[in-house]
């Protein structure tokens, strides 16, 4: 079944399910939201991957995620052999949504042979969410925003 419209919504025809399943399979299978990332870290024992902060120095200054490894996506070339194990998927974040450094980074790292996935939303959500993170003056944490994290505690998806 085929459905058009004159709106814009389905102007384009939806996918047929399979070639939708298989796109969201390989979106899946390239992208971790925050939250997600979060739970891994808290949860006890190890998460098995490792996080990574694409970010400038300056930027890494500003805060970022606690444990995680900086190394600035123009320096992956000449320095992930020697931070990063290969056989430990790597977990890529910069900035926000509206950048694309954790892309850029995780493209990096997949073509030197590292398993990697691009967390979505970056630091700006991880912040957002109200999850810790470190600066030069030590760990902070700032209140949730009710626009990016659920007020239950759980958004149940």
């Amino acid at each position: 079944m085929t459905v058009t419209t004159d709106h814009p919504v389905l102007r384009i025809a939806p996918a047929a399910p399979a070639e939708a399943a298989a796109h969201f399979r390989a979106s899946l299978a390239c992208h971790a939201d925050v939250s997600d990332v979060a739970a891994a870290l808290a949860a006890d024992g190890d998460p098995g991957f490792v996080v990574l902060d694409s970010r400038s120095t300056e930027s890494w200054d500003q805060g970022h995620i606690p444990g995680a490894v900086h190394l600035p996506t123009a320096l992956i070339p000449e320095q992930a052999a020697g931070l990063l194990d290969r056989a430990r998927p790597v977990v890529t974040y910069c900035w926000g949504p509206g950048c694309n450094g954790a892309t850029r980074a995780a493209l990096a790292l997949a073509e030197l042979g590292y398993q990697v996935k691009e967390m979505l939303g970056g630091f700006e959500y991880w912040v957002r969410e109200g999850f810790e993170f470190e600066t030069w003056q030590g760990r902070e944490r700032r209140a949730p925003d009710p626009l990016t994290a659920p007020v239950a505690g759980d958004c149940g998806c």
